[in-house]
Formats: structure tokens, C-alpha cells, sequence
């Protein structure tokens, strides 16, 4: 049976301007914008214990998982130093949802974007009941 391999794009509306979404999206998350405006992610470049992966699961209607969004999805991010990213945030005068927390696969914390589309933001590790509470 033919099957999925991965993830090959998120696409997502802009509620306004979607260039000035992007930039956003580069100085804030660091996200690589190519020439035609969007980015290009590429697993080799990602260095963390996991190997790299993409979680894909799915929630009930009325789940508040996305809350305060009304979006009916939520992006993950992988990145690389989530304390490092938060100070960052901080400084720029971005607010924190929530996070970060410790979990045996890693770090999360949750932003929302300008167009307020939250934001999970994860840094992996390997599975492991030491990764609690750190």
C-alpha cells in the first residue's frame, strides 16, 4: 500500500497582509525566508536528539487545545534553544501564552501569532522519563 512519508508543507491563509505575516514569522521565529516568500525546512539541518520527527494527530471539535485561536489548526514549531527563543520573544514585546514545560519529549511553550493563530513551540528530546520536570 502506498503511503504517507512526512509533512511537505503547511499553508495557511493570512487574515491581513501576508508578506508582513512572513517577516514576522522571520525576525521573531527565525524562519528562513526564501525569494517567493515562503520557507524551506530542511531535517538535516535540525540537530536535536529525536532524529527528527513530525507528530499529526487530530482534535475533537470542541477541543480549547487552540484556544484563544478560532483557528481550527496549531502549528508546531521545532526549535532549537525554546529558552533562548522565549527571552527573545520577551524582548521583542511578544507575549507567552503559556510554557515553557517539560515533558519526556521536550520543551513547550505557546505564542500567538499577528494574526492570532497559536503557536506550540517545541524543543524535542529524546523520550525519556528524565526529560520531566527539567
Amino acid at each position: 500500500m502506498a503511503k504517507v512519508t512526512g509533512i511537505g508543507g503547511v499553508f495557511f491563509k493570512s487574515r491581513n497582509d501576508p508578506s508582513a505575516l512572513a517577516a514576522w514569522y522571520q525576525k521573531h521565529l527565525g524562519l528562513p525566508l526564501e525569494s517567493w516568500g515562503g520557507a524551506v525546512l530542511r531535517w538535516p539541518e535540525d540537530r536535536a536528539e529525536d532524529g527528527g520527527l513530525t507528530v499529526w494527530t487530530l482534535a475533537k471539535p470542541d477541543s480549547p487545545w487552540f484556544s484563544p485561536s478560532d483557528a481550527p489548526f496549531m502549528i508546531n514549531y521545532r526549535v532549537d534553544d525554546l529558552d533562548a527563543l522565549l527571552a527573545q520573544l520577551r524582548a521583542d514585546g511578544i507575549a507567552i501564552l503559556a510554557g515553557p514545560e517539560s515533558h519526556e519529549n521536550g520543551k513547550f511553550a505557546w505564542i500567538l501569532d499577528p494574526d492570532g493563530h497559536k503557536l506550540e513551540l517545541w524543543q524535542p528530546m529524546a523520550w525519556d522519563e528524565k526529560n520531566k520536570g527539567g
